[in-house]
């Protein structure tokens, strides 16, 4: 009789049963995922956005209520500083959250603070890797990995990595699907 998770026993082209690369020994003697964490420069790219973005809101809470009704109106422009303490904590809070692990059969994506999820994608499953790269995560030299599935629920993304790290996931996660799939 056998214990332990589908899992345990490698890949198919793993014949000796040993855990893929990226599955670490378990002290149970089962395979735990190795987690990767997002890079620091998401943190830094978002923290800008959130300064200047708030830095403007700042101004124009200070400048139209002060000019426009009265200085003792201005005195909304103490919130956004505000805010923004607030959002410079929650923003590392978040960014700490975020994780990913390629296992032998999926990938797990684990993110949040209040409401934490994990997102299982099949290989299998997978119909569309994408990576994809705007103005302001190009700047920072950062790229995001969406995932597409057939059910629209799973669709699952990964911000900010290092483009490389990005191009390298999804050839791999392309690779994996189309081996997986192949059986359907």
């Amino acid at each position: 009789m056998e214990t332990g998770s589908p899992h345990d026993a490698g890949t198919a082209d793993d014949a000796q049963g040993t855990p893929s690369p990226a599955e670490a020994p378990a002290p149970d003697g089962g395979t735990e995922p190795v987690w990767r964490a997002l890079p620091p420069g998401l943190l830094t790219m978002r923290r800008l956005l959130l300064v200047v973005w708030l830095g403007l809101l700042t101004l124009a809470t200070a400048l139209v209520p002060g000019l426009l009704i009265g200085p003792a109106w201005g005195a909304f422009a103490v919130l956004p500083p505000a805010l923004l303490l607030w959002g410079w904590v929650m923003l590392e809070r978040n960014w700490r959250s975020w994780r990913y692990a390629e296992r032998a059969d999926d990938l797990l994506i684990s993110r949040g603070v209040l409401w934490h999820e994990e997102t299982v994608v099949p290989y299998g499953r997978m119909q569309l890797v994408e990576v994809t790269s705007g103005p302001v995560e190009r700047h920072f030299g950062l790229a995001s990995v969406q995932l597409h599935t057939a059910a629209a629920a799973t669709d699952a993304t990964i911000p900010g990595l290092d483009p490389a790290e990005a191009e390298r996931l999804r050839d791999r996660l392309t690779e994996l699907g189309e081996a997986r799939s192949a059986g359907l």
